[in-house]
């Protein structure tokens, strides 16, 4: 009982996040057009550079000579609404009769509800702080000076993913009598990444994108800080190209064989001890063929815990209800952990001997 006990304890201690290299960036110091560098990366790596937060823009930065670089972003016909943060949008909370005008591209939070209005206003706002706190601005900005006061001081603007983030927000609104509306992290764009991926982060420069000579369709880095530009497509320049930590296997497979195909083919199968790497995740379990996808996560029977196939034991948790926080009886069959290739794709536990995709990890820890 005691060694059980110490056991514990020391996975707990051991329980922290690590930050983890989730793409490779490869500067290709050859100029192509836009078209012809996504060709190039397509070819022989995974993509032209997607970036999902701050931590992906400076590792980017770092890999690139200073001058302008082609990025993987690409403007499309399509809008959509997107968090600052990168979080995908699975709740919404307009107003009644809100979104009603196309111009108005940025979310304010009025009444407890969210309207649409023009970015270029502006309000006070909230940011997302450290431990999952909330930090309000009483400055007014426009909407991107906002994001860039937060991203520079805080994390981000604020995010509401759910009902329950919502109500804390109003309660944080309360407790410090904030009468004002306030400008909140969610923005509509018409930008998509090449490779699909659901990134809302962006960094442009102020002023852009402004589409100045009128079919300035793509992005590149323009200057020494990082800071993004929309220019002609036709342009030739440099360009950085990405590569995956994560591959999506449309094999079906039992959870052993899962293990075995990624150890001898890539690294491991995924380890997810982080939301980054859910996200990213996220972002490749959408094309499963299966309706669960195999992660490294397996029962430990003896002492009926979940671990990862990396060792570390599992801290973040992304469990659908009612899945993975209750004890399993792994004395009839063995349970392993997958992830939901649809909805709102969270963890549920399966049978090791389904058959299902799966990720596996293509670089080590």
């Amino acid at each position: 009982m005691e060694q059980t006990l110490y056991f514990i304890l020391l996975l707990i201690a051991l329980c922290s996040v690590s930050e983890c290299v989730q793409r490779q960036y490869y500067f290709i110091n050859v100029r192509k057009s836009w078209t012809e560098a996504q060709r190039y990366c397509r070819e022989n790596y995974t993509d032209l550079a997607t970036v999902d937060n701050m931590n992906d823009m400076n590792k980017l930065n770092k890999s690139v000579n200073n001058g302008r670089v082609w990025i993987g972003l690409e403007k499309t016909s399509v809008d959509k609404w997107q968090w600052s943060s990168g979080d995908p949008v699975l709740y919404l909370n307009w107003a009644t009769g809100q979104p009603d005008n196309g111009d108005e591209r940025c979310a304010l939070l009025e009444d407890g509800q969210w309207h649409d209005f023009p970015c270029s206003i502006s309000f006070t706002f909230i940011c997302n702080s450290s431990n999952n706190g909330l930090v309000f601005v009483d400055q007014g900005k426009n909407w991107r000076d906002a994001q860039s006061y937060c991203r520079q001081n805080h994390i981000d603007l604020v995010s509401v993913r759910n009902q329950n983030e919502s109500q804390q927000l109003q309660k944080f609104i309360n407790d410090n009598h904030i009468s004002d509306d306030v400008w909140i992290g969610l923005f509509r764009d018409s930008w998509q990444w090449s490779d699909q991926s659901n990134s809302s982060f962006r960094y442009w420069k102020s002023g852009q994108p402004d589409n100045n000579v009128g079919n300035e369709n793509c992005a590149e880095i323009m200057n020494a800080q990082g800071q993004w530009n929309d220019v002609s497509c036709n342009y030739q320049f440099p360009f950085v190209c990405h590569e995956e930590k994560l591959i999506l296997i449309k094999e079906n497979l039992t959870w052993s064989e899962a293990l075995r195909y990624c150890r001898q083919n890539h690294v491991d199968l995924v380890s997810v001890h982080s939301e980054e790497i859910q996200r990213d995740v996220m972002n490749v379990v959408k094309w499963a063929s299966t309706e669960e996808v195999w992660l490294g996560l397996h029962n430990y029977c003896l002492m009926n815990m979940w671990l990862w196939v990396s060792g570390e034991i599992v801290c973040y948790q992304n469990w659908a209800p009612g899945k993975g926080a209750e004890p399993e009886d792994c004395r009839l069959e063995k349970r392993k952990g997958a992830v939901q290739s649809g909805g709102e794709q969270r963890w549920i536990s399966r049978p090791e001997t389904d058959r299902l995709n799966f990720i596996c990890s293509r670089y080590e820890e």
